[in-house]
């Protein structure tokens, strides 16, 4: 089966290195983090010291641009969508100076100029610093739209280094390799490339290679549904040597640097740009820049400044440039009429509401259930399998067939769906779906939809369907789930000799889904369940959570499949639903000799009361010889 995924490229634009990369490994040194000025005092538009200009000015040169509103479209000019962040220092054609006649900037009128002066550069996505974090540690495969991983993959860039000879196209799928910035050497000395007449050479950071050997793929699948899956390599290493604040110091990511070339090719001094992120220093930060300087607004906007000398370069309206002191904001009358916390209101991005629907973390322990839970350090053919359900104290799961039951107290259904965000995937039977019409995704705060990045802890529904019974209609609510973003689309298991129309293929293709076909039977014609789990593991299942119903899970728990159940989790409600009710129970067994024998002994057994309910925990597959 084919899945979504997505390519991404390295910017075009020439790396170009800063004096940042002066630090060391978080590991062996503290970072000294920069103090920030709000812009309410005058900022020193000084170089820092390893640079090569003299002057402590931009030159200004020609008209002075028309000013644009915040959210104005601007025509980009030719080339310069390629702008990132700076590795090293661009050597200018000239040492420039910054210029500027306080008579050449008119302000309309106070209410224009605070308007202007309070405008936000910083336009972040929403959760960009957490998601910044989940996307460098990679700690499990990431699997989001191709509309997260082309907003969010320009701020976090910086980290990686693309391995073009790796790519590789295969159908709709398109898989391309990245190792960590800090894997690859710098300053490579050319004697075949002499420096250009009248240009200076730089001071360059030598840096060596290998310092960090973490390494991804991404791969891109571009159809109905297009996904982008972000993954360690298998000679990855498991951590990064350092952390992310070092490759920000290193690099700046090209989602932060667009911010500035937007501005730039406005006509601002890059000064002003600097003086304007420092009014946001939280969001500034969010966005990867809490080592940003001047020096980086002035190289991202020096090409453009190159093709464009006759324009005069003006700082934004409501701040001036003051010999010695740089860019300062003005005071108007406004201001003076004003309490300070009237003055300023800082523009912050407000946060995305949440769904209705979502569940607070559980804030009780759980460790009681790691050991019961999947390693996915762990390396095996078939998928982890824990099978998880409620029952009533006589193994009722429901009180009638088809009918819904609820056993689970609050704290019980806050565990089930943390059970879920540590699996890959959910397996059910066509009967509990027709029943029931669950969503089968994980409604914890932070999870893919409820406020986590793409389908993060949702794991993928699984049908067991042999005769292709379910009907896939838009309004299920496996399907509707998937639409809003809040989980994935199912997986039909079926046999060869389901009858799928074309347009029931199609419509689930839509959503993500499909149709897989088993081809294999157990003796009571039945699809074999060992064929079921190779298959998942096929397509990258490494876990399943299989929640029902009374069939699926009483045929699981019989002897035969002892070898591919791991984990069982059962949640005991304090009720009896009486004889009518459906069961879960394995076949009856006895001894050699005919007598009644215990059809199932779970080893490792944890009784743990959980509000109303008792969670009984067990492992069922004998334990590998030696361990």
């Amino acid at each position: 089966m084919d899945h979504d995924h997505s390519d991404a490229s390295e910017s075009s634009s020439k790396a170009i290195q800063s004096d940042q990369e002066t630090g060391l490994l978080h590991n062996n040194e503290s970072v000294v983090r920069p103090i920030h000025t709000l812009g309410l005092g005058p900022i020193a538009n000084v170089e820092r010291e390893g640079h090569n200009s003299t002057a402590a000015q931009d030159a200004v040169s020609g008209s002075q641009p028309q000013h644009h509103r915040a959210g104005d479209s601007i025509e980009k000019s030719p080339g310069l969508a390629g702008f990132c962040g700076t590795e090293t220092d661009v050597a200018s054609q000239s040492d420039v100076v910054e210029q500027l006649n306080n008579n050449d900037v008119s302000i309309s009128s106070s209410a224009n100029q605070d308007r202007m002066s309070s405008y936000s550069l910083i336009d972040n996505p929403p959760n960009l610093a957490r998601i910044r974090q989940v996307m460098f540690e990679c700690k499990e495969p990431i699997e989001i739209s191709l509309e997260e991983f082309e907003t969010y993959w320009p701020f976090i860039d910086n980290v990686w280094v693309k391995q073009r000879s790796n790519s590789s196209k295969e159908g709709h799928c398109t898989t391309d390799y990245y190792m960590c910035r800090l894997r690859r050497p710098t300053h490579r000395t050319s004697e075949t490339r002499p420096l250009p007449a009248g240009k200076r050479p730089r001071k360059k950071r030598v840096r060596e290679g290998g310092m960090c050997n973490f390494q991804i793929k991404v791969v891109r699948f571009e159809g109905a549904y297009s996904t982008v899956t972000i993954a360690r390599t298998p000679g990855s290493s498991h951590v990064h040597s350092h952390d992310l604040d070092y490759i920000d110091k290193v690099k700046r990511n090209s989602g932060l640097m667009e911010f500035a070339r937007k501005e730039a090719v406005k006509g601002y001094l890059p000064s002003s740009i600097y003086t304007k992120f420092q009014e946001e220093p939280e969001k500034l930060i969010e966005a990867g820049g809490k080592f940003c300087t001047v020096t980086d607004v002035r190289n991202v906007s020096a090409k453009w400044r190159i093709q464009n000398p006759e324009v005069k370069l003006v700082p934004h309206e409501g701040y001036t440039y003051q010999k010695g002191h740089g860019i300062v904001r003005t005071q108007s009358a406004s201001d003076t009429n004003q309490p300070a916390t009237a003055r300023k209101q800082p523009n912050f991005t407000a946060p995305s509401p949440l769904p209705p629907d979502t569940l607070s973390f559980p804030q009780f322990p759980l460790e009681f259930l790691d050991s019961y839970l999947p390693r996915h350090d762990e390396k095996r053919e078939l998928p982890h399998v824990t099978l998880s359900y409620a029952s009533s104290m006589d193994s009722k799961i429901s009180l009638l067939p088809g009918m819904q039951t609820v056993l689970s107290g609050p704290e019980a259904k806050l565990m089930t769906h943390y059970l879920r965000s540590r699996h890959d995937a959910i397996l059910i039977g066509v009967g509990t779906v027709l029943a029931d019409n669950p969503g089968l995704n994980c409604r914890l705060e932070g999870a893919g939809g409820f406020g986590g990045l793409g389908r993060m802890w949702q794991p993928r529904p699984v049908v067991i369907d042999p005769t292709g019974r379910w009907p896939v209609h838009p309004e299920c609510r496996m399907l509707r789930t998937a639409v809003e973003g809040k989980g994935k689309a199912p997986w039909v298991i079926v046999s060869p000799g389901a009858q799928i129309h074309p347009q029931k293929l199609m419509m689930l293709k839509g959503y993500g889904g499909d149709f897989l076909r088993i081809v294999e039977y157990n003796q009571n014609w039945r699809l074999r369940w060992e064929a079921i789990l190779r298959a998942l593991a096929s397509e990258g299942i490494k876990s399943v959570m299989i929640e029902g119903g009374g069939t699926v899970l009483s045929e699981l728990l019989n002897p035969e499949y002892t070898e591919f159940i791991d984990s069982i989790i059962v949640t005991v409600a304090p009720t009896y639903l009486g004889r009518g009710g459906v069961g879960v129970s394995p076949d009856s067994k006895r001894d050699e000799q005919g007598k009644p024998n215990a059809a199932l002994n779970p080893r490792e057994i944890k009784w743990v009361p959980l509000g109303q309910n008792v969670i009984m925990c067990g492992k069922i597959r004998a334990a590998p010889s030696g361990g």
